[in-house]
């Protein structure tokens, strides 16, 4: 899948010369039976598993893929710009996962994708425009809440060069790490806040009881005291009233 093989000019197929290989596929939203398969016919098909994590940026080297099914797993994060260089890739499915970010504006070169579907993700930004991305429908991105552009009702505008839709693969990452180290050194400094708010609180509260100037705080237990005595009082004369008013009827 690494290379293109220019010399073959009769069709070869997989299996000896008294039997052929035979599969079933997923492709182009068909499920296709090929009794015989090509050896140019260049096929992954992963779909409906639990892979998790990002898309191996090494598949953008298999640059004979013809059809990428990856749909309905739980792969994670931006998709990859590599996939930008699969020149022959006919169909691609990305589907139902939680892949995030922008669609790669590299897919605009893949002139020979016919069938794309990246719906059920959580994509956002605009929709790369030109070449074959004119004959995509709406459910090729139903479901990424976050996508504009064309053939969406939502459009691009100015939005289209904002800094969240410039970001690249490995920019994604690093962001990710930045935000881990930021919020890990935020409570680091809100601890050590806490802490050095607290020490000298109880330094304040020693001082004072060292000293004998415990007034302010005779003050405030008579406060309290007297509060709760006129609440008891109030709810006591609730009581009696609400007797007398049963009594009387």
């Amino acid at each position: 899948m690494r290379t293109i093989d220019q010399t073959s000019k009769k069709p070869s197929y997989l299996g000896d010369s008294y039997y052929y290989d035979s599969v079933t596929v997923s492709t182009k939203g068909l499920e296709l039976e090929l009794g015989r398969i090509l050896t140019t016919f260049t096929t992954i098909d992963l779909s409906n598993n639990k892979f998790e994590g990002y898309i191996p940026s090494i598949m953008g080297d298999l640059i004979a893929l013809r059809i990428l099914n990856l749909s309905h797993n739980g792969l994670q994060g931006p998709i990859t710009p590599s996939l930008g260089s699969l020149s022959l890739v006919e169909s691609l499915d990305l589907s139902g996962n939680h892949l995030v970010g922008e669609i790669p504006p590299q897919f605009a070169s893949l002139t020979a994708l016919e069938v794309l579907n990246l719906s059920y993700n959580h994509l956002e930004g605009c929709i790369p425009q030109g070449n074959q991305f004119h004959t995509f429908e709406n459910n090729s991105y139903e479901g990424n809440d976050g996508l504009r552009g064309f053939p969406l009702s939502k459009g691009c505008g100015n939005h289209g060069h904002d800094s969240a839709s410039e970001k690249t693969y490995a920019e994604y990452a690093l962001d990710e790490e930045s935000n881990s180290e930021f919020l890990n050194d935020f409570w680091k400094a809100a601890l050590m806040g806490y802490g050095t708010g607290l020490w000298i609180g109880l330094s304040i509260i020693y001082i004072l009881i060292s000293n004998g100037n415990m007034k302010w705080l005779e003050r405030i237990v008579e406060e309290m005291e007297h509060k709760i005595m006129m609440a008891r009082r109030k709810k006591q004369r609730r009581q009696r009233n609400y007797r007398r008013s049963n009594n009387r009827i």
